[in-house]
């Protein structure tokens, strides 16, 4: 009987950091071998680079460094074999490709075949396929494995090919990035892959946080007879182990961390969670700056930051305006003790007056609108701001998705920031993960110091939203409910429905208009708004590129 050991190496590698990433490989695969006993250790896609590099790879130094970076590696593998991705350079085009090292060389290399062009992916930007490239089987210890890139397993004929070419094992290397409910699309996937090959499967996924993407690791195996394993706990670091028998071509699990809470509201609060503890990692900031109003939106972003940083990282600002609720700043300041964080408090009052008078002059014979309105929020963006430059450490922004989409955000007001860790949360989902996050409250994983029975003020989520940039003011005096607004963008965003079907699922012909054209028109804003967390089908940023200026309608 043949047993094989396999490592995973789920771990982050940054992208742009080859030097780093290079020195951390080599040293995993010295624990892998020495640590884990492992004969073969497999890495995630681009893993010298990290993913996705972007118009790094059009630059022929970054290029020259990966190439060395790869070389420096291989020679240090001895005793184990290790499967490596990286950008290989060949005269003038680039391939997405893997190396198989051992003995202290590049033994082969695999270029990946599908390219992704959609979504978030722009493969084909920088990628090219070889038309004479051939199919990577190789033997260790007598058990044969084949591997393939990511995209190459959403397709039938290269894992046919492995199997084919009589690989027993199939290494899979991914840089997927996550969303809500992909988990059970990949597993469908992997029990369709091993029916059709018979072969066993090692699916590796990157983890870690890079600007807009998450990736959530979540690691998987299958069994040549189909029976898939539970995935590796997500957006955690981890070193997955496991025996593969190739005469029965399954798996034994070693040292496996199980996925216990595969929830839809779990999965996105540890997603967004994560995006922003690296985000401000990789970016070096240590602390950060979270406006608070009393609302729903702020209230979530505070806990957020809080289980990313630590409650001695972050900083909540009351900045009270002539329309502020009591209301509004006590429930601002139970979130700032709920949450353990210091809470300053700096009113706008003057500089509100002091735009006013100045303005004056210029305004006189006009009524107040929503110009002075934007002036509040404003002032707002420019006092959040200037404390960041002051004393260091990133602004955070609290917009949402339905205000992104409908354009219901201050430019250079409430959008100021650096990172916008619910941007592609529609409000009503805003909602809920503040009801889910109230109750995860005594989890052991929260970093919110002597946790209450809630996290954020149950009053804050029941009562209704409102900007309070004038008297009496809520959102629904100038949106459709947000039950109403979220299921016309859900449709309309996230699923790419037309018109005539929003309208067809029962919604009201006029309120779908209304709300398209604020779409449509609020195109501006979104190319100026800050990164976030990607956790929807389609979020705003790079897998949604509408143009500003359009006649179509």
């Amino acid at each position: 009987m043949t047993i094989l050991r396999i490592a995973l190496a789920q771990f982050d590698f940054p992208v742009g950091a080859v030097q780093a990433n290079a020195s951390r490989i080599a040293a995993l695969i010295a624990e892998a071998r020495d640590l884990h006993r492992a004969d073969v250790v497999l890495f995630p896609e681009l893993c010298i680079c990290g993913y996705p590099p972007e118009d790094l790879l059009l630059r022929p130094g970054f290029l020259a460094e990966c190439s060395a970076a790869i070389e420096r590696v291989a020679q240090e593998v001895q005793g184990i074999v290790a499967v490596v991705g990286w950008p290989q350079s060949a005269g003038a085009v680039v391939y997405n490709a893997v190396s198989i090292l051992r003995d202290g060389a590049v033994e082969t290399t695999y270029r990946k075949r599908e390219l992704p062009n959609y979504a978030v992916f722009d493969e084909r930007r920088y990628f090219e396929v070889d038309p004479d490239g051939e199919t990577c089987v190789f033997e260790v210890n007598g058990t044969r494995l084949g591997v393939v890139i990511c995209e190459d397993f959403w397709f039938a004929e290269p894992a046919a090919a492995c199997a084919k070419a009589g690989a027993e094992l199939l290494l899979v290397a991914n840089a997927s990035p996550f969303e809500r409910d992909k988990h059970a699309q990949r597993d469908a996937l992997l029990a369709t892959r091993v029916a059709e090959t018979g072969m066993g499967v090692a699916y590796l996924n990157l983890v870690g946080g890079q600007d807009a993407l998450v990736f959530d690791g979540a690691s998987v195996l299958a069994d040549g007879n189909g029976h898939v394993h539970p995935a590796a706990r997500a957006f955690q670091d981890h070193w997955l182990v496991a025996d593969f028998d190739a005469s029965t071509r399954t798996f034994n699990a070693v040292h496996w961390p199980v996925e216990e809470d595969d929830g839809r509201d779990a999965l996105a609060w540890r997603a967004i969670v994560r995006g922003t503890r690296d985000y401000c990692a990789k970016n070096r900031f240590s602390q950060v700056w979270i406006g608070l109003s009393g609302g729903i939106d702020s209230a979530l972003v505070l806990a957020v930051a809080v289980d990313a940083l630590g409650a001695d990282k972050v900083t909540g600002v009351r900045l009270p305006s002539r329309y502020t609720s009591d209301l509004s700043n006590d429930l601002a300041e139970a979130q700032a003790r709920a949450a353990g964080v210091r809470l300053l408090t700096i009113p706008i009052e003057s500089p509100f007056r002091g735009f006013s008078e100045a303005l004056a002059s210029t305004f006189e014979g006009r009524a107040a609108d929503t110009t002075e309105e934007n002036l509040q929020s404003r002032c707002r963006g420019a006092i959040l701001m200037a404390l960041a430059n002051k004393f260091g450490g990133l602004l955070l922004t609290t917009g949402n998705k339905s205000e992104y989409a409908v354009g219901y955000a201050t430019i250079y007001g409430d959008m100021c920031g650096g990172y916008a860790p619910i941007k592609d949360l529609y409000k009503t989902e805003v909602f809920a993960l503040a009801r889910w996050r109230n109750g995860a409250s005594q989890n052991p994983e929260s970093r919110i110091p002597n946790p209450t029975s809630w996290i954020i003020p149950p009053q804050v989520i029941s009562r209704p939203p409102s900007a309070e940039l004038r008297e009496n003011q809520t959102d629904q005096d100038s949106l459709p409910p947000y039950e109403v607004l979220d299921g016309i963008l859900l449709r309309h965003i996230d699923l790419e429905q037309s018109r005539e079907e929003i309208i067809q699922a029962g919604f009201d012909e006029a309120v779908v208009n209304r709300v398209l054209h604020l779409v449509r028109i609020s195109e501006w804003k979104r190319h100026q708004a800050a990164p976030g967390p990607k956790v929807s089908r389609r979020a705003f940023g790079r897998e949604r590129r509408y143009p500003i200026s359009s006649g179509w309608t």
